[in-house]
């Protein structure tokens, strides 16, 4: 069973994905669903409909001094309503402070043009919120 991360934004929904023995993480996809939940939820069930995934993994925007950002409670409403749709998949959190400026970092240095960097930062920080997920996993064995 696969692990799905999700980088949720207020415009932007980015979407990582484990390979089938939960090793590595690879970028999916952006959803553009500027505010409406409805439209990342849709995407989900197809997601759902191709891949066996047992956990979504969010992001959860924690302040750099590690208090709760003002996104943290929209994200905590979208996590309710994943608990409500899909009640059998286990849904984890991970801090997610400076996934994205990872994110700017590895498209700097792949040399990312300016204009793809918007379209792509979404997934490729979801990838950095699922190898959290996988990493904290290995070290727990």
């Amino acid at each position: 069973m696969r692990k799905l991360g999700i980088d949720y934004g207020d415009s932007r929904v980015g979407i990582a994905i484990t390979d089938e023995l939960c090793i590595t993480a690879q970028g999916l996809e952006t959803i553009h669903h500027q505010g409406n939940d409805k439209l990342i939820l849709k995407r989900l069930d197809e997601i759902l409909n191709m891949y066996s995934i047992d956990t979504f993994v969010v992001g959860m925007p924690i302040n750099m001094n590690g208090s709760k950002a003002e996104r943290v409670e929209i994200t905590e409403k979208f996590i309710h309503k994943l608990k409500c749709k899909y009640p059998k998949i286990l849904i984890e959190t991970v801090d997610e402070r400076l996934t994205t400026v990872a994110a700017h970092k590895t498209m700097n240095y792949l040399n990312i043009n300016k204009n793809k960097k918007k379209e792509i930062v979404d997934t490729i920080s979801a990838v950095y919120i699922l190898e959290t997920y996988l990493n904290k996993q290995k070290n727990k064995v």
